[in-house]
């Protein structure tokens, strides 16, 4: 019984005691929040398609509380107020093919000799921040050596700045593949290396499915494999098919059932065909779709990631600085590189679902919004290249219902430019304004 009584008593003091803080945290709740008000000249509605003048943009913490008419003014000293009145204020956009990594140069193949993860790492973060401060806020890392999913991690924790992060971690691909790390080595350096699916490199439907349980072990966000050669490997074709349907069908049931989409590097019909029948989630490149291929992906609805720029930069280095690739490289950032705009426009009239992309790190980082002007030079309005790279991303990378547009409950994810990005596209390599998750990165 005195135990009892002595338990009873305890219990009462906790609870007097408790409740001074619980009235304390009533009290704070009332106190009023601080809030960010964003005053745009003018919004651009990608859902609706229009410009909307004289809009304030409500913001408390990382999201949009609301999107009112007028320029409202502050209720408090807590509130701020951001004067961009003068300016066109659009989502933050959304890179779906990057490779922060990564960055063009001559040295590219000889550095995995050179560098060390720390080295990679530090540049790594360089390009993500100059990738934000270009305008976009979120991005699709590619593939990389792993550095791409611990930077995921140190920007989401807000131990450095840079994009949203959506990681591959390391690419897939057959032996002799785009991503094998030993194509150009030799024989004796392939044979002491010899990768295989824990570096990315995986044959037969067995090994496919290890590989992606490994990238998914790994803390993947998504799986990337490659159905065809590439341009900048050295293998000497680029557009043959690499994979069998029963393998890339591995890939992509087992991803399935971990919930991870795929993404594919594909340049050659074949395998874009193979890829698509097999269930990936998206066409990267798909530099040679034909009639079928095009057909097909509009029939399937699977997205198609272009990355014109890409294309345009290889072949315009291959052109005009003779010796900077290497022969087998040359011949490949020719073939595949011209004719890219061309698949791009044939794509768009048959329905082809399109996401926005770039392969940065193939070019210089913070380029990114070039690709704009090449896609609408192909046969794209304005409005739907820049649908691309906000409602359709946000598709494509799965999070509808925190990006994409600027409506309340989303992400305070905020571009503004001079002029008028519907007219003139090419404003939105201009960025005046910047911000992420609430925080400002360019501007005021």
């Amino acid at each position: 019984m005195r135990k009892a009584t002595r338990f009873l008593l305890f219990s009462v003091a906790l609870l007097a005691g408790a409740a001074p803080a619980a009235h304390s945290q009533n009290q704070a709740s009332t106190q009023p929040r601080p809030r960010t008000l964003l005053h745009c000249g003018r919004l651009l509605d990608v859902r609706a398609g229009r410009l909307l003048s004289q809009q304030t943009l409500v913001i408390e913490k990382d999201r949009i509380t609301a999107v009112q008419a007028g320029y409202t003014a502050p209720a408090g000293p807590l509130d701020k107020v951001i004067n961009l009145e003068s300016q066109t204020v659009l989502p933050g956009l959304i890179d779906c093919h990057v490779h922060l990594e990564s960055v063009p140069s001559r040295a590219s193949f000889a550095e995995q000799f050179t560098l060390n993860p720390a080295d990679v790492a530090f540049r790594a973060q360089a390009n993500a921040l100059t990738t934000l401060r270009a305008g976009f806020t979120t991005v699709r890392d590619c593939g990389g050596s792993g550095v791409n999913t611990a930077l995921r991690k140190a920007v989401a924790k807000g131990l450095v700045p840079g994009p949203r992060i959506y990681s591959a971690g390391t690419a897939i691909s057959s032996t002799g593949g785009h991503m094998d790390p030993t194509d150009g080595l030799s024989d004796q350096l392939m044979e002491k290396l010899n990768p295989g699916p824990a570096d990315g490199v995986a044959n037969g439907p067995e090994q496919c499915r290890q590989a992606v349980r490994e990238q998914f072990r790994r803390g993947a966000d998504l799986i990337k494999i490659a159905s065809t050669g590439g341009v900048l490997d050295l293998s000497k074709d680029g557009t043959g098919a690499q994979y069998s349907e029963d393998e890339i069908r591995a890939i992509v049931q087992t991803a399935r059932d971990l919930s991870l989409p795929v993404a594919c590097h594909a340049h050659g019909a074949e395998g874009i065909k193979r890829a698509v029948r097999a269930g990936v989630t998206s066409i990267e490149h798909g530099s040679l779709m034909d009639a079928e291929a095009i057909a097909l992906m509009a029939k399937t609805r699977t997205w198609y990631v272009p990355t014109l720029i890409a294309g345009r930069s290889v072949a315009d280095t291959a052109r005009l600085r003779p010796g900077y690739f290497p022969p087998v490289v040359a011949g490949k950032a020719l073939a595949v590189g011209t004719v890219m705009a061309g698949t791009f426009g044939r794509a768009i009239k048959a329905g082809v679902r399109v996401a926005f992309g770039t392969d940065a790190g193939v070019f210089r980082h913070g380029l990114n919004a070039l690709e704009f002007s090449y896609m609408t030079q192909a046969g794209m309005s304005s409005l739907e290249a820049i649908r691309t790279a906000t409602l359709n991303a946000a598709d494509l990378v799965g999070d509808p219902q925190n990006l994409g547009t600027l409506e309340v409950g989303k992400f305070a994810d905020v571009l503004a430019v001079d002029g008028d990005p519907l007219q003139d596209i090419s404003v939105l390599q201009r960025p005046k304004f910047v911000m992420k998750n609430g925080v400002v990165y360019v501007g005021n």
